[in-house]
């Protein structure tokens, strides 16, 4: 039976109107006239049954001239020929294609592996950046903790100083009174030393007496100066070399603020190292995921390609079976 409503009527009819404009009843002529419903096979039997009870003769490529059959026989000859052609082109343009296509996808291949060796590159040396920049925030650390033992230091000798200073200061109080009492009790000696000259003779001897006594005075008094004016230069001396330590802390404090001020800008010029890199990174991801979506559009251009050719190949099979049905004389 006949499927999707296809009988013998039908059948008979499509040849029928298909005879009438003048075109052939081939199988796929009546299949496209019933509107592309029913199956070969049955459209086929159902010709056979109409040519089997048809009166009139049927068409054969024995009735048509000599010089027909020649002219058709060389139209099919022709379009195989094209076709071959036209089919040969096609498969070399896509065999150079499809080369071209696989060169690419090396090329594009070989830039992925630089661009991965780039990375890698770049990933180490921004490991060797880190592990100096760790080595720099250590360096600074210790360096701030020696700064800041360094500034106790100079603060502990400033107060140190000072007091040396107060000490130094009183002292020079003292000599200061020491002299003045000295000059004081040289004018009242040197006025009592006239007021006895100036009297009876008879007290000579008396004056001398207490002029000895005043100058073991004299002299107790000025060995007692001296011992404030030792003290006073030996203190004034410690004072000095206390002066000049702390001038030397000071330099060193003014060393160590040059050696943090490097560092600071070995820490920035770090920290810039480290963007570049970071920014260069992100450029070759970049180059990467380029590189991919081009192989992946190579591939799917290859993909269409194989389809196309896929689909040239059976619409040629189709063509050569519909000619060896319309022709089974052939």
């Amino acid at each position: 039976m006949a499927r999707g409503g296809i009988n013998l009527a039908l059948v008979r009819k499509a040849r029928e109107a298909l005879v009438a404009r003048g075109q052939n009843p081939s199988i796929d002529a009546i299949r496209i006239e019933l509107g592309n419903t029913g199956s070969k096979t049955t459209i086929q039997r159902y010709l056979k049954e109409i040519e089997a009870h048809d009166p009139r003769p049927s068409a054969s490529p024995s009735r048509l001239s000599d010089e027909l059959t020649e002219l058709v026989g060389k139209m099919l000859e022709r379009l195989l020929e094209e076709g071959n052609e036209a089919l040969a082109h096609e498969r070399a343009s896509f065999d150079l294609e499809r080369q071209a296509m696989k060169q690419e996808v090396g090329t594009l291949q070989s830039q992925l592996d630089q661009a991965k060796d780039e990375i890698a590159t770049l990933q180490s040396a921004m490991q060797a950046q880190d592990e100096d920049l760790k080595t720099t925030h250590s360096t600074l650390q210790t360096e701030l903790t020696r700064n800041a033992r360094l500034s106790q230091s100079c603060t502990d000798l400033e107060v140190r100083v000072q007091e040396k200073d107060g000490q130094i200061q009183s002292l020079e109080q003292k000599h200061a009174h020491a002299r003045e009492a000295l000059e004081h009790y040289r004018a009242s000696v040197k006025e009592q030393r006239d007021q006895d000259l100036s009297r009876h003779e008879s007290q000579v001897y008396q004056m001398q007496q207490e002029l000895t006594v005043i100058q073991q005075t004299l002299m107790v008094k000025q060995e007692e100066i001296s011992r404030l004016i030792r003290d006073n230069e030996r203190l004034i001396g410690e004072s000095r070399q206390q002066t000049k330590e702390i001038s030397q802390q000071r330099d060193a404090l003014e060393r160590l603020k040059g050696d943090l001020g490097i560092a600071n800008a070995a820490i920035a010029r770090g920290e810039g190292a480290k963007e570049l890199l970071t920014q260069q990174l992100e450029a070759k991801a970049k180059d990467v995921i380029d590189a991919r979506s081009d192989a992946t559009a190579g591939q799917q251009r290859e993909s269409e390609l194989v389809k196309r050719l896929e689909k040239a190949e059976v619409e040629l099979s189709t063509y050569r079976t519909a000619k060896e049905v319309d022709d089974p004389g052939r």
